[in-house]
Order: C-alpha cells, then structure tokens, then sequence
C-alpha cells in the first residue's frame, strides 16, 4: 500500500515542482516591481489618459443600444467568415453536398443581413429632427 502511494507522488513530482516554480516566479516578479518600480506622484498622475487626451465630459455616457446591436451583428459575421475560411479548406474533401450546405448558410446569413437592414437595426445614427418634423 506505501508502495503505491510512493510510486504516484513520483509520478507527480515534474507537476508539483513546474506549480512551485510558477509560484516563485510571480512573486519574484511583483516583489522586483515594487522594489524597481518608479514613485512619481502629481497631479498629472492622477489623471485618466488616453492617447494623449485629457478625457472632458462624463463617464457615465449613455450609448444607443442599436450601438450594441450592431457590435453583435459585426461579432456574427465575423464567426461567419471563419467557418467560410473552415470550408474552404476542406472543400475537395466535402464535394457538392458541402457546397450546397455552404449555400445554404449564406443564403441563411444574406436574409438575416437584409431583414436587419430593413427593419433599420444598421441605422444606429441619431436621426436629425428637422427630418422628424418634415417626416410627421
């Protein structure tokens, strides 16, 4: 019975040592850091920064949730080019059947792309209201 107990921590020793040295080395890395690291305070520390902008306005901004909808839509198509980019490499393999299955799925895609720009879900700019009045 210790027998088997001594072989399977044995076995083991490679994984145990790899999760120790990982260990080591993210403390050694944070500890270098604070030691190593620069200690410049000012006001211009505390301010948020990006690409050289200082940012004006609020945060807490509302976006359009059609913004939304179409950051989903590009995520769809994107998903879409992939399996394309997929099929296309095994398209010797697949033969017609694959073919028309892939016919199929853009045909799927370029309905779905129609109805959305019917129903206006890729118009996500403000409308003017000088449109909006002439319109009522």
């Amino acid at each position: 019975m210790i027998e088997g107990t001594a072989h399977g921590v044995a076995q083991y020793w490679a994984t145990g040592f790899f999760i120790v040295a990982v260990l080591g080395l993210c403390a050694f890395m944070v500890g270098a850091s604070s030691l190593l690291g620069g200690r410049s305070h000012g006001i211009s520390k505390s301010l948020p920064f990006e690409s050289g902008i200082i940012g004006a306005g609020s945060a807490r901004q509302r976006f359009s949730v059609k913004f939304y909808l179409v950051a989903m839509l590009f995520v769809i198509f994107d998903i879409e080019a992939v399996f394309l980019f997929a099929w296309s490499l095994v398209i010797r393999d697949v033969g017609w059947t694959g073919f028309w299955g892939a016919a199929v799925f853009i045909f799927i895609l370029l309905a779905g792309l129609i109805y959305d720009s019917r129903t206006g879900a890729l118009d996500w700019a403000p409308q003017s209201r000088t449109a909006d009045k002439r319109g009522s």
